[in-house]
């Protein structure tokens, strides 16, 4: 039955993230904005909702580091395996994709989240810092967002996005964003509560599942977003979905699960754990300053074959 249940919760997650796709991008030509500003916000709040589903319950269930554990993992799959496996597909152009300025923004969150993990443990004082920041930064997605309405011609954007369609209705766009945005944690929640007792049914610990299997759990809605871009040609959206989530979880889901409770830092994390996820974060920085590298099949395979090698080494440690 648990595993019947995880295919259920797959499946679930797969639809949910095309439909939000759809949903994002034609929005995106409805109002006049970006598909990169809307995946920042819309997709990538939905996409993280599964991350800050688990973490509340787990403060809650007296289990802190599968909830730090839960991000620090998603975080690291979210770049290697995320970005790795649709590249792995079909490829993503980035040359065109405007990620510099959301991409320090996420390498900041990431510094200063580790600054705080060298407290020892994240109390309800840092998630209201971590909160702070994150409303500072979605005030300045917002004004960016409102400048380009303000400065594109009759609120109609010039981008060409496959697959949209600008006259789609109202009431279609909000259909597929509520289908996306309930289906994707609720599919995430199905499939990481199967998985989780299957891990624990062969005697993995707590903090092992939080890492490995509930963070790709967790992440499986930025996989299926992306995928479903990748298929479309929609690198803005993919890249925007991977960098906008990462930085909801940083700041948003850690932020949110410390006000339920503090989050002690075991030393594993402080060792390892977030050096590698800082590393993910940084090797993304080619991609997104330079107009001649592109993530191509190669680089996908380098991803994924990265990530592997890191999901070894924290089941054998």
């Amino acid at each position: 039955m648990e595993f019947l249940a995880a295919g259920l919760g797959l499946v679930i997650l797969l639809l949910a993230g095309d439909a939000l796709v759809r949903g994002a991008v034609n929005l995106s030509l409805r109002v006049g904005v970006p598909a990169l500003i809307v995946s920042l916000t819309i997709v990538a709040f939905g996409t993280s909702a599964p991350e800050l589903l688990i973490s509340v319950s787990a403060i809650e269930d007296g289990v802190p580091g599968l909830a730090l554990g839960n991000v620090v993992g998603s975080n690291m799959a979210n770049v290697l395996l995320v970005l790795g496996l649709p590249a792995l597909i079909a490829g993503l152009d980035t040359s065109n994709c405007e990620t510099r300025r959301s991409y320090l923004t996420m390498i900041g969150a990431t510094l200063l989240f580790i600054g705080i993990c060298f407290s020892g443990e994240i109390n309800w004082v840092h998630g209201l810092i971590l909160l702070a920041v994150l409303a500072v930064t979605l005030g300045d997605q917002a004004r960016e967002a409102l400048a380009h309405r303000r400065g594109s011609d009759d609120g109609v954007i010039d981008e060409d996005l496959e697959g949209a369609d600008p006259s789609m209705p109202w009431w279609k766009i909000s259909v597929f964003l509520v289908l996306g945005l309930i289906g994707l944690p609720l599919g995430a929640e199905i499939l990481v509560d199967a998985s989780t007792t299957i891990a624990r049914d062969f005697g993995v610990s707590e903090t092992v599942i939080g890492l490995t299997l509930v963070a790709i759990g967790t992440s499986l809605p930025e996989l299926a977003t992306t995928v479903m871009a990748a298929l479309r040609r929609q690198a803005d959206v993919a890249i925007g979905n991977v960098i906008g989530s990462n930085i909801f979880n940083l700041l948003g889901i850690i932020g949110v699960a410390s006000l339920f409770g503090s989050i002690p830092v075991d030393r594993q994390f402080l060792d390892f754990d977030l050096w590698v996820m800082l590393g993910a974060s940084v090797i993304l920085a080619p991609f997104v300053f330079s107009r001649r590298i592109n993530l191509t099949r190669p680089m996908g395979v380098a991803f994924t074959l990265v990530y592997g090698g890191y999901l070894w080494l924290v089941v054998q440690s």
